[in-house]
């Protein structure tokens, strides 16, 4: 069971994630949605597409742009559509 975790908060949690470059991408329906902030920043990947981030809100802490998703990959990364990993302190556990 891969799980999320920040500031002692679950955020995340599933046996079914995609492991990508190291990154465990969870499926939207293991995500709790409202600790998720939609932010502006984009990157770009050049075989995966764009990046889209959101903020972590937890206890009324933020962690900016510490969770990411493909909402639209290339072809490459279809297996991670929609699917949300996490970095900058968030915790993941395999």
């Amino acid at each position: 069971m891969a799980k999320a975790v920040w500031q002692d908060v679950v955020i995340a949690e599933s046996e079914d994630v995609e492991i990508v470059e190291g990154n465990v991408y969870f499926p939207p329906s293991a995500v709790r949605h409202e600790l998720l902030q939609p932010s502006d920043t984009t990157t770009e990947c050049g075989w995966k597409g764009t990046a889209n981030y959101y903020s972590v809100v937890v206890n009324g802490s933020e962690n900016r742009d510490a969770a990411w998703t493909y909402n639209d990959p290339k072809p490459a990364a279809a297996a991670i559509r929609g699917h949300i990993a996490f970095w900058r302190g968030v915790t993941v556990h395999r």
